[in-house]
């Protein structure tokens, strides 16, 4: 079993394809390529592709967040040695195309994203919670990742902490950065924050320092 995990090649998953419209008609199709690394096109009006790609590099830069919280890419979740180095033992998935590479060895969570400013990811910030909660209150360590470790994870854990230190948006924001210099919510992303935000602060859970 060890031998098969270390020789994991995630260039060898069946490739799928998922078009996304959004809310102001573009299209777009995301796709693994044949390095394994997803893709994102947009849909011309003839039909054809035109886009970019949004990881050029394998990254396994882990951000550590909390003793038992860490942030990072699709690359890190298919990283056996290195997961078990951080003694990673439940993970949550809110990338799209990303299949759980090692079901047999932590607990997943998958939240199926699209990194678009039209998600709700708010609507999902309980359930991720209570995941992370969950793993932490056991004494494990939860890794938090999408496709890229830019925007819906970091989204993710900025909220979390937030919730869980009582911290305003913007030191939550600077903190994670610190970890993992390249987080970059979307623009939606960053208004549901906000949003969010503020319904703390109606209730009495943020401190303004």
């Amino acid at each position: 079993m060890l031998n098969s995990l270390k020789t994991f090649d995630k260039s060898s998953l069946k490739k799928t394809a998922t078009k996304i419209t959004t809310e102001t008609g573009d299209q777009f199709v995301e796709f693994k390529n044949d390095q394994g690394l997803t893709e994102r096109r947009k849909v011309t009006e003839n039909g054809d592709f035109r886009g970019f790609v949004v990881d050029l590099f394998a990254d396994i830069q882990v951000g550590e967040i909390l003793p038992g919280l860490i942030l990072g890419s699709q690359d890190v979740a298919a990283e056996f040695d290195l997961l078990k180095k951080y003694k990673v033992t439940h993970i949550l998935n809110v990338a799209t195309l990303v299949k759980n590479s090692f079901s047999e060895n932590f607990t997943y969570m998958n939240i199926d994203l699209l990194d678009i400013p039209q998600t709700d990811i708010a609507q999902h910030f309980e359930t991720a919670f209570q995941f992370i909660d969950e793993g932490m209150d056991k004494g494990g360590c939860v890794l938090v990742h999408c496709n890229a470790g830019i925007s819906r994870s970091s989204t993710i854990v900025i909220a979390y902490l937030m919730m869980k230190k009582h911290w305003p948006l913007n030191k939550a924001y600077q903190y994670v950065k610190e970890k993992r210099s390249k987080i970059r919510p979307n623009a939606g992303f960053q208004e549901q924050l906000q949003t969010f935000e503020q319904q703390l602060k109606s209730s009495g859970q943020i401190n303004d320092c």
